[in-house]
């Protein structure tokens, strides 16, 4: 039986959200209300030593603004402590995951392409702990970017989902999430398309129903390079929403008149939500930024 739609958004609350932030929400958003879907908010905040203080009421405030509106409340990975502490003790238990103290270069100097055995440590405290993967291509169908493979065991080998300090993974938390949100269609940006097929292993070790992924191309900023917070990334003007939204259209592969761009947030939304068909998101993997942030940079 199909799954009703069921797409999120997951912001970091690292900083406020940047134009590329705007098209990947947009994007979702706008897959989920084509398919009479549920669009779910998730606030990513599980690495408190990256987290800024706010960022969270701005990024909500940010998206309320631009007219994404989202179903139900929000859910906090911080929250969610006792869900993941019972995933990681299930997989120690079925033998998919293990103690480790190695580091992933010591581990790849190991002679042996199953590490698990040999790297294995007891319980115990300054450990982490590793999924196994097993040594084997897996593919998946991504809806942009086609037939993704990649053997785990020969690029990178196992990979923690509980760190030595005792914080949970974000592969293992996003993958949790979206399984227990009953998340059927991930739409994300292509910076995290490698992480997709370890996800999709802990979902397997989980024994639970994998989303459908499309990975648009990153917006990249006027020198070149990838638009994040971290590089400095102008934030989101929640006072003058309409200009970048009407830039975003078109990066998610809409074709506004120019007189639209004058119009307000929900007439640009319920035009978009006219428009939108799915077959119309660009693939690649990257984005030149549009011509809205360019005069934005200069």
């Amino acid at each position: 039986m199909k799954r009703a739609y069921v797409g999120r958004f997951a912001p970091t609350p690292s900083g406020p959200l940047h134009f590329g932030s705007l098209v990947t929400a947009l994007a979702s958003w706008l897959d989920a209300r084509h398919h009479g879907g549920r669009w779910l908010l998730r606030v990513d905040d599980l690495d408190p030593p990256r987290q800024q203080p706010g960022a969270v009421d701005t990024i909500l405030h940010q998206l309320d603004r631009f007219g994404l509106h989202w179903d139900g409340a929000p859910l906090h990975q911080s929250r969610r402590a006792d869900a993941y502490d019972a995933a990681v003790e299930r997989l120690l238990a079925g033998k998919q995951a293990f103690y480790c103290t190695l580091s992933r270069k010591q581990l790849q100097a190991l002679d042996n392409v199953h590490p698990g055995p040999a790297a294995a440590q007891p319980p115990g405290p300054d450990r982490a702990v590793r999924l196994t993967v097993p040594d084997a291509e897996r593919c998946f169908e991504d809806r942009l970017q086609g037939r993704v493979c990649a053997n785990l065991a020969r690029e990178g080998g196992p990979f923690v989902i509980r760190r030595r300090d005792g914080l949970f993974a974000y592969q293992l938390a996003c993958a949790l999430d979206d399984a227990d949100q009953g998340i059927t269609d991930v739409v994300r940006g292509s910076d995290l398309l490698a992480s997709t097929l370890r996800q999709l292993r802990v979902l397997e070790c989980l024994a639970a129903p994998p989303p459908r992924y499309a990975h648009l191309p990153v917006i990249m900023d006027p020198t070149g390079g990838k638009m994040s917070k971290s590089a400095g990334a102008a934030a989101l003007d929640p006072d003058h929403p309409a200009p970048a939204l009407f830039a975003a259209l078109a990066c998610v592969g809409l074709a506004p008149e120019p007189a639209l761009g004058r119009a307000g947030i929900d007439e640009q939304l319920a035009w978009a939500r006219a428009h939108w068909r799915p077959a119309l998101l660009p693939g690649g993997r990257r984005q030149p930024p549009p011509a809205f942030l360019r005069t934005e940079w200069d």
